[in-house]
């Protein structure tokens, strides 16, 4: 077993690989953006390393830096988390030639699966059959509205080098396919890098089902179990169970068999999940997750297994400890993500900031993965997942009701959360019923009720500002900068040195889419949260509607288009594409 993991990701993720990797007697080091410099993750980490920047693509998807910080860190292992790289295949191969482990499956299993397109060839030439489909990239808009016209509309475009609902966009007709085409390619290149999209038929009432698979390198794999993930907004999920309820015995041993079929297929090893949607008893391969996903606890909570140090085991050259026939599961968990989202009517705004206040729940059969504390800022740049609520109980009834009462007992301030969203799918009957689907929560749940969040104003406490200080480093005298919270009078001292090569990256150590209206139809357009403008749809002069969407604005990896609020005539356009904008700033004035 390796002594150093290096975990190239942030967030609550990073926080709980490290968590099981220091209770295997592993070394963590982590990497920080400068949005992150006093992040979750950094201060569990025992060692940190600086990425420039704090867009993701300046940070955490520089290879080159991260291949540096892998030299300069003597890292004998690299745990890519989920998103950012952990799908990447040239990523794989970089840190395979440093001599260093990946800890994930080989690259050709991700080339393969890790782009939709031949995922789904290979799970064809396995015997798993999908949702019909595109087998090529699209590039012309004219291909949506050929594929909708044979296979009828609705249609999804899908990011082809992604997952997560990251650059998944639903075209109702072609009236609307080149921008529809144009929004998810740009959230696609914005999240994974590369652009290219595909196309699929959009079921009406599917259950989104995924299974668990896990193999090592001596050719077993095995499924462990599967999780319905069926609450979702905006095509990324808000809870998932696990079992899936009201799926037939042998409906899931078949799903269990498809998804190692489709696992050995691509010579796949490591923690890997093949997603399926379930509609009328048949279920048809969606794509295949070559990473650790999101809603790995439940999972844990119902196997007893820890999928990190399985991962990191079959990493090191261990062979699964456990057949297939050994695998026992039991109970019922449910998992609730809880992000920085203001659900009010069902529009789900990113809403970053920085956290007041976080108070998490305790009991029985209760457990809380968080990326943060409070004091600590959810940033614009990277996603809103602030933690993970997971419950168990013996029963789906009683996991139910227990997760209701956790929700209850959790208390985020300074930010709007999902939580009131949460637990009006948990109270709901056609939840508690699994009469849902992936569409659900948009088309039949009601959230007109839920007002608009209101945060208080933040405190300047989470704030650091540079400060620079002399220190004495085993008798020499230097000049350090340090990142200190605002208003502190001096320096703290610092129990570590710099790194001594000026050149190489700086270890930091632990002890150191939705739509928003413009307000009251007054005819400002301000934005409701900060983000970067990727487009400008009006031009000074132009007729609106109320509903006409006049900029689109990224926030948190998602795109939203603000909408004019008021009919009348643009007279005052004040941003540009590529302007970064904060939380009630004036973009367009209408007369």
């Amino acid at each position: 077993m390796f002594k150093r993991l290096l975990i190239t990701n942030r967030g609550e993720i990073a926080v709980r690989i490290m968590r099981t990797a220091k209770e295997m007697g592993i070394t963590t080091i982590a990497v920080y953006s400068e949005a992150d410099r006093n992040a979750m993750h950094v201060r569990q980490a025992d060692e940190a390393y600086a990425l420039p920047g704090n867009s993701v693509r300046e940070s955490y998807l520089n290879t080159e830096k991260i291949l540096e910080v892998v030299k300069a860190s003597g890292a004998e292992a690299v745990h890519p988390g989920y998103g950012f790289f952990s799908e990447n295949a040239d990523f794989a191969a970089a840190i395979a030639a440093t001599g260093c482990v990946f800890v994930g499956p080989p690259p050709g299993a991700i080339t393969i699966m890790g782009d939709k397109i031949s995922s789904r060839i290979a799970a064809a030439q396995a015997g798993v059959a999908g949702v019909p489909g595109t087998t090529a990239p699209i590039a012309d808009p004219a291909e949506i509205a050929s594929f909708g016209e044979t296979h009828g509309w609705p249609v999804a475009i899908k990011a082809a080098y992604g997952g997560g609902g990251r650059g998944m966009r639903v075209v109702t007709g072609s009236e609307s396919a080149e921008e529809i085409l144009g929004s998810a390619q740009r959230e696609a290149l914005a999240a994974f890098g590369r652009d290219e999209c595909y196309l699929e038929r959009y079921l009406t009432w599917p259950r989104h089902i995924e299974m668990q698979i896990v193999g090592d390198t001596f050719g077993n794999v095995v499924w462990l179990g599967e999780r319905d993930c069926s609450a979702q907004r905006r095509h990324q999920k808000l809870i998932e169970e696990s079992p899936a309820p009201n799926l037939p015995s042998s409906v899931r041993q078949q799903m269990g068999e498809a998804a190692v079929k489709v696992a050995k297929a691509c010579g796949y090893f490591n923690a890997g999940t093949v997603e399926f949607l379930y509609q009328d008893n048949d279920f048809y391969f969606l794509e295949m997750n070559t990473r650790l996903q999101v809603e790995h606890p439940v999972t844990e909570m119902v196997t007893g297994l820890d999928m990190v140090e399985l991962q990191l085991r079959v990493a090191a050259g261990e062979a699964l400890p456990f057949s297939q026939e050994e695998i026992v599961r039991r109970g019922h968990a449910i998992e609730i993500r809880l992000n920085a989202e203001d659900p009010a009517g069902g529009k789900f705004l990113p809403a970053p900031g920085p956290i007041s206040r976080f108070d998490r729940p305790d009991g029985p059969g209760v457990r809380t993965d968080a990326g943060y504390e409070a004091g600590d800022e959810v940033s614009q740049y990277y996603d809103n997942l602030i933690a993970k609520l997971t419950v168990f109980a013996p029963t789906r009834e009683a996991a139910i009701r227990k997760a209701l009462r956790a929700l209850s007992e959790t208390r985020i301030e300074g930010v709007p959360t999902t939580i009131p969203a949460d637990i009006a799918i948990l109270s709901h009957s056609d939840f508690q019923s699994a009469d849902h689907s992936t569409k659900w929560v948009e088309e039949r749940l009601d959230l007109s009720r839920l007002a608009p969040a209101t945060p208080p104003p933040a405190a300047d406490g989470g704030k650091l500002e540079p400060t620079e200080v002399l220190a004495e480093v085993n008798g020499k005298r230097v000049e350090v900068k340090l990142f200190l919270p605002a208003g502190l009078p001096q320096a703290r001292p610092a129990k570590q040195a710099p790194a001594s090569n000026p050149g190489a990256p700086q270890p930091s150590r632990r002890h150191a889419p939705a739509a928003a209206s413009a307000a009251g139809g007054s005819g400002t357009v301000t934005v409701p949260m900060q983000g970067t403008v990727v487009k400008v749809l009006v031009t000074v002069g132009q007729q609106v509607e109320a509903s006409d969407p006049v900029v689109v604005l990224e926030a948190m990896k998602m795109e939203n288009s603000i909408l004019a609020g008021r009919a009348g005539v643009v007279s005052e356009l004040r941003v540009q594409a590529g302007a970064t904008v904060g939380t009630g700033d004036v973009v367009a004035v209408i007369e």
